[in-house]
């Protein structure tokens, strides 16, 4: 099956002109040049085009997209690439329009608007951190579960998340060890809160990486300002990581 240059441009949403500017500079020769001069394309030229158009999409310039051509041996392998940041892309337009619905609900509703949910998709903060220290399905179960919450959801999980820091702050002022009995039930409280975030490893049941990640979330409660704040100074954020890393050691 062939195409000639006036069809394939037709087909493909642009001109023949673009066409012939590609055959120039080296991205897409024709399969083969007719008798009468005519250039035609077959479906490996097509498939070839497709990627061509994509990177474009993707913004990339024609010198890039030649040394990408260039440098690649398989080319199912570059098309799996491909499909992997058009899901990328097209995770993100989702997390988009889930934040864009939230801000109509919430102005519907006659509420406020939250700024981290109006802003999901468009400045995920915590993603290179997340998929850094625990992958990138575990940003994505959690992304996605937290961003498909109603308003109501939402605000019913952080009234549950408050509710637990300020215990944490009470059991610190009250001069319990971060390995007495209450101390202890309120780091399986935690653990048990983590488990209802999917993604995490407390809620894929993986043992190993639990104990990992509640060593992690504790040292990060102390040594993050992000987090540290949460339990009103660093001593009671260091009560809360001594709490769940004895937790993590002697009970998971």
């Amino acid at each position: 099956m062939e195409w000639t240059i006036q069809e394939l441009a037709a087909r493909a949403g642009i001109t023949s002109r673009t066409l012939r500017h590609y055959d120039r500079v080296g991205l897409l020769t024709p399969s083969r040049i007719g008798a009468n001069g005519y250039r035609y394309y077959d479906a490996t030229a097509v498939a070839r085009l497709q990627r061509i158009l994509l990177m474009r999409r993707l913004g990339m310039g024609l010198p890039a997209i030649a040394g990408v051509l260039a440098e690649e041996v398989d080319v199912c392998d570059g098309l799996r690439a491909h499909i992997a940041q058009l899901e990328g892309e097209r995770d993100r337009i989702d997390r988009q329009i889930r934040s864009v619905r939230h801000t109509l609900e919430a102005l519907e509703a006659g509420a406020e608007p939250q700024m981290d949910v109006m802003l999901a998709g468009f400045n995920d903060h915590y993603e290179e951190e997340v998929v850094s220290r625990w992958g990138e399905r575990a940003f994505r179960a959690a992304n996605d579960w937290w961003h498909g919450k109603t308003l109501d959801q939402q605000r019913a999980w952080k009234r549950a998340a408050e509710d637990l820091v300020a215990a944490w702050v009470a059991a610190a002022r009250s001069g319990i060890s971060a390995t007495s009995e209450p101390a202890q039930a309120l780091a399986a409280r935690h653990v048990e809160w983590l488990s209802r975030i999917p993604g995490t490893p407390t809620a894929d049941g993986d043992r190993e990486r639990s104990i990992e990640m509640v060593h992690a979330i504790g040292d990060m409660y102390v040594d993050d300002p992000r987090y540290a704040g949460m339990y009103e100074d660093a001593t009671k954020a260091a009560f809360v990581r001594d709490a769940l890393q004895a937790y993590a050691r002697t009970r998971m």
